[in-house]
């Protein structure tokens, strides 16, 4: 996704070009925030679980705390600014985002990190999509297309720098750093904010907010993601997780008969009256639910099983990035050519396949082994959506009338953001029932006392980072050790399935709903390729 606004700004203010050189320095200084704050977390992971003791469960809620509110609230932050000001705004969230990094970096304990993650949530609902609205209502339209071409280009580099300083942070054992390094960027964005770039807003826009629609988007998506995450722990037939569950669904049910009567709704439901505007979307659901959840156990599985240090795991998805963003300026092109549907049925295909070639490798020999066991999947997972993501923007951008382009990329964006939250929360709860029965499996053969049995199944919530009991002999402990890690590759093995049935799943959709060429005009066009 390369845009993140709920609105489609207007040039509203008068600038000169020194002036949008500022506006330029300022929104991609808040923007690196939240794309190297999420990409690098993800890396820094494994060492806040074993330094702050987290179970399983407190790590999918080290990231869902984040994006429930980013993904609930991202909406509502651009209408606030088209009202009451985006740079004012903007400059709340930039605060409310850095003060909350400041609080992670410190927290003493993981209820602290995970709460302080929330209040970074609710910061980065503010700030995101502040940056492409300021951007585009303060430089002139014969730029604007290359200043938000050079925002891309510094987003895409902070994200793929994003890991690789996560990963140099950890093996410092300074995982608080990936928050600190928000600080300095806040302050600069900040004064640059204040002296240099103009306040701008929509006059013509109806001062009504759907605040009914805020409420129950973020209690709907809360319920759900709670049940899931914690349904482990209590049962998924405990009667707080069903009541969660079922008022969650309730609550967004509700949500979408409230946003089809309200005069001024969060989300234009009659945009998914087009069918390439609503196979995007699902697509995008799917296909990013994928993307949030296989990399996320990966990460685990190289650090805490295949025994990659930090610094070279942050290194590991780097030709995804770099593949993606070479690919996008060709699929880009192509897409206009031939259309969306098949670029958004293969892209998605292929991708399905990256993710089941993460399911082979077994325990490796680690980074030494990197090439022929993970790297071929990355590789393949990097083509895939190097053919989907250009085009994917390119086709919701066009389903949509031109006067709600910003509306529709909103709601893209909110539903990507989306699919990740439900995805750890979903697919969490899934790897987390599968670790504990691999687990089983692969110790009962041991023989081990029933208190070391009872211990393990206590333990296994903390997946991949679950201790052998003490006082087990040296050859025990070791095939302990072992079982664990074995468990932990059933498990990601599961989980990486389940990104390969997202993605095919996605690329079905893509078929069946997007809008296509003449079949005839695509063999030409590719002939032609």
């Amino acid at each position: 996704m390369t845009t993140a606004q709920g609105t489609a700004p207007t040039s509203d203010v008068d600038v000169s070009v020194g002036t949008e050189r500022w506006v330029l320095l300022a929104t991609i200084l808040a923007s690196s925030m939240a794309f190297i704050d999420g990409s690098a977390l993800n890396v820094a992971l494994p060492t806040i679980q074993r330094e702050l003791n987290v179970t399983g469960t407190q790590l999918f809620w080290i990231v869902n705390a984040y994006a429930l509110f980013l993904a609930s609230l991202i909406l509502v932050g651009g209408s606030l600014g088209d009202h009451y000001g985006r740079k004012r705004v903007f400059m709340i969230g930039i605060g409310v985002f850095s003060l909350s990094s400041l609080a992670c970096g410190l927290s003493p304990n993981i209820d602290v990190l995970i709460a302080a993650r929330a209040v970074q949530g609710i910061g980065g609902a503010l700030m995101v999509p502040g940056s492409l609205a300021i951007l585009s209502a303060s430089v002139s339209g014969a730029r604007r297309g290359v200043a938000i071409g050079t925002w891309s280009t510094f987003s895409s580099i902070t994200t793929l720098l994003g890991p690789v300083l996560g990963g140099w942070l950890s093996g410092l054992g300074f995982w608080r750093g990936v928050f600190f390094v928000n600080l300095p960027l806040a302050l600069i964005a900040l004064i640059v904010l204040i002296l240099k770039v103009p306040e701008s807003r929509d006059t013509e826009m109806s001062k009504s907010l759907d605040i009914p629609g805020v409420l129950l988007a973020t209690l709907g998506l809360a319920s759900i993601t709670y049940g899931f995450i914690e349904g482990p722990n209590f049962g998924l037939t405990d009667p707080r997780i069903l009541i969660t569950l079922i008022g969650g669904a309730a609550a967004l049910i509700i949500f979408v008969i409230v946003e089809s009567r309200t005069k001024h709704p969060m989300v234009l439901l009659s945009l998914f009256r087009s069918h390439t505007f609503s196979g995007t979307n699902a697509l995008t659901l799917l296909l990013y639910a994928a993307l949030g959840a296989v990399p996320f156990f990966l990460l685990l599985n190289l650090v805490q099983v295949q025994g990659y240090p930090e610094q070279v795991a942050g290194f590991t998805f780097l030709p995804l990035g770099l593949i993606i963003a070479t690919m996008s300026r060709f699929s880009g092109g192509l897409v206009d050519r031939i259309g969306p549907r098949l670029m958004l049925t293969v892209g998605p295909a292929i991708a399905g396949v990256g993710f089941l070639l993460f399911a082979i490798p077994g325990l490796t020999n680690g980074p030494s082994d990197y090439w022929i066991t993970y790297f071929p999947a990355i590789v393949t997972l990097a083509f895939g959506m190097g053919l989907t993501v250009a085009p994917l923007t390119t086709a919701v951008m066009n389903s949509a009338p031109s006067h709600s382009s910003g509306t529709a990329s909103g709601i893209n964006n909110a539903v990507a953001r989306t699919a990740g939250v439900l995805a750890i929360a979903i697919v969490g709860a899934i790897a987390l029932f599968s670790f504990n029965s691999a687990l089983t499996a692969r110790t009962d053969s041991l023989n081990l006392p029933e208190n070391a049995r009872a211990q393990l199944r206590a333990d296994s919530s903390k997946l991949a980072d679950t201790k052998p009991p003490a006082d087990l002999s040296a050859d025990l402990t070791a095939n302990v050790q072992n079982a664990i890690k074995l468990a932990y590759i059933d498990t990601f093995r599961l989980v990486a399935l389940i990104g390969a049935g997202l993605a095919w799943t996605s690329a079905l959709l893509a078929a069946l709903l997007v809008e296509g060429r003449p079949v005839a005009k695509v063999a030409a066009v590719a002939l032609e390729v």
